[in-house]
């Protein structure tokens, strides 16, 4: 596996980027984007999964970005979590409700395998 240099080169960073994004486009519709509260918690959340991927590698000690990776998946947890509310009351039709559920399945699968070869290699 080559020497990663940044976390612009990590797959997991740019699924957990494209997700954020949709996240915000999908929020700023509807009543979703009328509940103030569920809108912007799903949008920290989505914006705290990449944040962290990115923190944890710039950190540049494998112990902190395993650390800062598991704050990741926790936060695709958590969003994962209010898409289930958000879907629950009604503002997220079920074939969006699945689509980003599967995003944040495989991103948090991702994180896992992630964490689990630095750990390997430590």
């Amino acid at each position: 596996m080559p020497k990663l240099k940044n976390y612009e080169d990590l797959k997991c960073w740019h699924r957990a980027k494209d997700l954020a994004v949709d996240t915000y486009r999908l929020s700023m519709n509807g009543n979703l984007n009328q509940d103030f509260g569920l809108r912007d918690q799903l949008r920290k959340s989505a914006i705290s999964v990449m944040s962290n991927i990115a923190e944890g590698k710039e950190r540049g000690n494998p112990s902190e970005f395993v650390r800062f990776l598991n704050v990741a998946k926790a936060s695709a947890a958590e969003l994962r979590t209010q898409f289930i509310i958000a879907r629950e009351v009604g503002y997220l039709a079920e074939g969006d409700f699945l689509d980003f559920e599967d995003k944040i399945i495989r991103i948090s699968a991702m994180l896992g395998a992630l964490i689990k070869s630095i750990r390997q290699r430590s």
